[in-house]
């Protein structure tokens, strides 16, 4: 059978070029943020002013799956929003090579397809162990703003040692603009830093009003 005449992984919708040993597509650069407020997927199919809203991918994957595997049918809705970040799918340490790969080539056909329908995308940088930093930043921006998420990072000196290790890597290699930064920001966390409230951080917040 032609690969034309099925759905194979995105690939009868749009073939990048990519970059890198893995060809990851290339997400190109924005410089300004120019989002209002932020809100996670899970809230965008109700969000009543997306005008004024951007959207992140920080939690759990199987929110978002379905953008990966129905992409034109969200195409609208997420033009509505001021931005959107790349969708955050895992590259947890303990994930098969093969799939922390995978998803980091998801993630950017993902970011890459919705630019090319005209929605302002800002990439969301993740990586796993420094083993990952061979690919992880493939496909990247230099000097544009980035999304970042400490979220389950802080629970030990292991997972926090790493955490630092890539943010550090990050600046080097992409030399960001602006970071935009999901929960708390360690100390030492260097880069014009835009923070963003956790989301379990504003029911804590609520809790003791």
């Amino acid at each position: 059978m032609y690969r034309s005449q099925r759905n194979y992984e995105n690939l009868t919708r749009a073939i990048f070029d990519g970059v890198g040993r893995f060809g990851i597509p290339e997400i190109k650069p924005v410089y300004d943020v120019g989002v209002d407020n932020w809100i996670s997927y899970n809230y965008a199919a109700t969000c009543e002013e997306p005008e004024i809203h951007g959207v992140h991918f920080f939690v759990d994957d199987y929110q978002f799956l379905r953008l990966w595997t129905a992409p034109d049918a969200y195409l609208s809705r997420l033009s509505r929003f001021q931005a959107v970040c790349s969708p955050d799918f895992s590259t947890y340490t303990d994930f098969p090579f093969a799939v922390q790969i995978y998803n980091h080539y998801r993630k950017h056909w993902l970011g890459a397809y919705w630019q090319g329908h005209g929605i302002k995308v800002i990439p969301t940088i993740s990586w796993s162990d420094p083993d990952s930093f061979d690919w992880c930043f493939d496909g990247e921006p230099s000097q544009g703003v980035v999304a970042v998420s400490s979220v389950g990072t802080q629970k030990n000196r292991v997972s926090s040692s790493l955490f630092m290790e890539g943010y550090n890597e990050m600046l080097r290699r992409l030399n960001p603009c602006k970071v935009v930064f999901y929960g708390d920001v360690p100390s030492g966390c260097g880069g014009d830093i835009v923070r963003v409230e956790a989301f379990q951080n504003r029911l804590r917040g609520r809790a003791v009003k």
